[in-house]
């Protein structure tokens, strides 16, 4: 393994036993297991959040500013230009939907990421009709958990939401927005191709949510 060292901040990105489980299972299918880490970077900004990239490769492509990570017998690779925006973030299973690996991350892409909902007509067929599911479905299943999602935006057949309430900062709006409001939305209306959250998670009072920077 190369020698990139831990920050004595302690780990970048930490691993739950569900999560980690999964991704040895994986890696054990692999050729080469015992070569492979997982490897965690961003991508880019997608409404108020980072999108990313995992994937199996081999440990020795790491660079000398990458930081490796031995969690659990699994070797752990974050590219340098992700460390900054991984650090304090957890790689978690989540059982919505199907199922599968998340990111909870506690930090968000600054303003200058995060790209302004066009303007877009929200007297059009199509936003009558997402504002109708919004309330009469969607907004009623995640007030349980205080939360509610508003229509921003309509353009073409994109949508933008504001999440509001327990879901303003809460680590799993990812999910909440790809695995429910999204695929509630598409049953409903199949022509919208595209849901993006245009929150400022940063701003969120949601306990489940950590600012990295204090």
């Amino acid at each position: 393994m190369p020698e990139n060292t831990v920050t004595a901040a302690g780990p970048v990105l930490a691993i739950t036993e569900a999560a980690l489980s999964v991704v040895k299972q994986a890696r054990d299918a692999e050729a080469d297991a015992d070569r492979l880490a997982l490897w965690v970077e961003v991508t880019g900004a997608q409404g108020g959040s980072y999108t990313y990239d995992i994937y199996f490769q081999a440990t020795a492509d790491a660079g000398p500013r990458d930081e490796v990570q031995e969690v659990g017998g699994l070797a752990v690779v974050v590219p340098a230009r992700s460390v900054a925006r991984l650090q304090g973030a957890r790689l978690d299973w989540s059982d919505e939907g199907e199922g599968g690996l998340v990111i909870v991350n506690p930090n968000t892409p600054p303003a200058s990421e995060r790209p302004a909902p066009p303007p877009g007509d929200l007297d059009s067929d199509l936003a009558r009709r997402v504002q109708a599911v919004l309330e009469e479905q969607i907004n009623p299943a995640i007030a349980a958990h205080g939360g509610r999602a508003d229509l921003v935006s309509v353009d073409g057949t994109v949508v933008y939401l504001q999440l509001g309430g327990g879901c303003q900062g809460c680590g799993l709006a990812a999910v909440t927005l790809s695995q429910g409001i999204e695929v509630a939305l598409r049953d409903e209306i199949p022509e919208i191709t595209e849901v993006v959250d245009v929150t400022d998670h940063a701003s969120g009072e949601n306990p489940y949510f950590t600012s990295s920077k204090k």
